[in-house]
């Protein structure tokens, strides 16, 4: 790519905030560097953290968010605004529809009087490329105008999904037509995603779907001799051991994992349960955890502990397409997953995963007792997982599809 491009992202979080959508930014942006794209991070500083760093040569803007929701949202929502005059971004990227980042990058564009009142070029009909692809087409665009792109992070009802609690916020129905209609393109990182954008009125031409990636060189499985030199030193015994990474909250159902632990525990005397990472439920589901089922905390760095893992469980009710899942998979443990998000386009039932209904115990603790009982199975299903990430959802694949369509929503090709 001869010419730079500026890309500004907004996110409301990122590394070193541990969770999963911080830990694919984190990981994507220095490879978008290596492309050829000029990565500028905009975020929330929580406390402790500098108002500026550079991290891996990213620059890092984090910006002030005092006093109360209201307070806190406007604050940012100004200062992000000055900062991205100052910028002079070619692409605002944000993450996330239905937060403050989505927000900021419209009333940018509209404060810049860059198009966002003007009959878009996207509109049906407008122009004969729209007929094109859905990449091509987004080549039509005025000459001076930002581009805007939005990431779904997570699909579902009932407040779960970006689009369905965007919905749930004051005026959200009422707004929400806007945002669709003046988002240049919205990144659906799972075909279930792909669906709620068509069923809310986005046309094909701009729906891009680029899922979530991971770094297969650092979540990679070890030889068993490896894996149980790494369990004695990390003091981590028994088998088989389950694990969950993620955030401790009510969508995740870690509840319905505990409940049926001793369930497992009385088939499998000498099976452990780790629960990496930390939310709003930690507290009160560490004091009900039985034998065998222990709480890490919020971990930096998961790959170890799933490298000394056998079986990863993702009984969630809500997910975009989960980074934990791709790691676990790429890491090639035996995994069962609720049928959610992204799961179904990831896993193919009994070829390279376990895929069960979501809130369904009986099926969750038939797929774990199956799992935990055949070493074989396990085996098999692992390596046909760590197989599947790496020839399609490898990190470095995804960047230069991203690049690309910068590239194709700025003019800028590659030579």
């Amino acid at each position: 790519m001869n010419n730079s491009l500026r890309v500004v992202m907004i996110t409301h979080g990122y590394y070193p905030r541990i969770g999963g959508a911080e830990r694919q930014l984190a990981a994507l942006t220095p490879l978008l560097q290596e492309e050829g794209i000029e990565v500028h991070v905009i975020t929330r500083r929580d406390p402790g953290l500098l108002p500026f760093e550079r991290i891996h040569n990213v620059p890092v803007y984090r910006l002030p968010v005092p006093g109360p929701k209201l307070t806190a949202s406007a604050a940012f929502t100004l200062s992000a605004l000055n900062l991205l005059r100052h910028l002079k971004p070619d692409i605002i990227h944000a993450h996330g529809l239905d937060t403050s980042p989505a927000r900021i990058a419209l009333i940018f564009k509209c404060l810049t009087n860059r198009g966002v009142f003007s009959k878009s070029l996207f509109e049906e009909g407008h122009v004969s490329a729209l007929r094109t692809p859905p990449c091509a087409s987004l080549r039509g665009r005025f000459l001076n105008d930002i581009p805007v792109m939005t990431k779904i992070l997570r699909s579902g009802k009932s407040g779960l999904g970006d689009i369905d609690r965007f919905k749930q916020k004051p005026f959200g129905k009422k707004l929400l037509p806007f945002f669709l209609r003046n988002t240049d393109a919205f990144v659906a990182i799972s075909r279930e995603i792909d669906a709620e954008l068509a069923l809310s009125g986005v046309p094909k031409h701009r729906r891009v779907f680029i899922p979530n990636g991971v770094d297969t060189n650092r979540f990679r499985p070890l030889s068993a001799e490896n894996k149980t030199a790494l369990k004695k030193k990390m003091n981590i015994s028994g088998s088989p051991v389950l694990i969950f990474t993620g955030r401790i909250s009510p969508e995740k159902r870690i509840r319905h994992l505990l409940r049926l632990w001793p369930v497992v525990r009385q088939s499998h005397p000498k099976a452990k349960l780790l629960i990496a990472g930390d939310g709003p439920e930690r507290a009160e589901l560490e004091e009900s955890a039985g034998p065998g089922a222990r709480f890490l905390g919020a971990i930096d760095d998961v790959s170890p502990y799933l490298q000394t893992g056998d079986i990863f469980v993702l009984p969630s009710v809500a997910e975009g397409l989960s980074n934990a899942l791709l790691e676990a998979m790429s890491t090639g443990l035996a995994v069962v997953a609720t049928d959610v998000g992204g799961a179904s386009d990831v896993i193919t039932h009994d070829k390279n995963g376990c895929l069960i209904p979501a809130d369904d115990l009986p099926a969750l603790q038939a797929a774990i007792l199956r799992l935990s009982g055949d070493a074989e199975l396990r085996n098999d299903l692992g390596i046909r997982a760590c197989d599947h990430i790496r020839q399609n959802y490898a990190l470095p694949m995804i960047a230069k599809r991203l690049r690309m369509l910068y590239g194709q929503m700025t003019h800028i090709s590659d030579s």
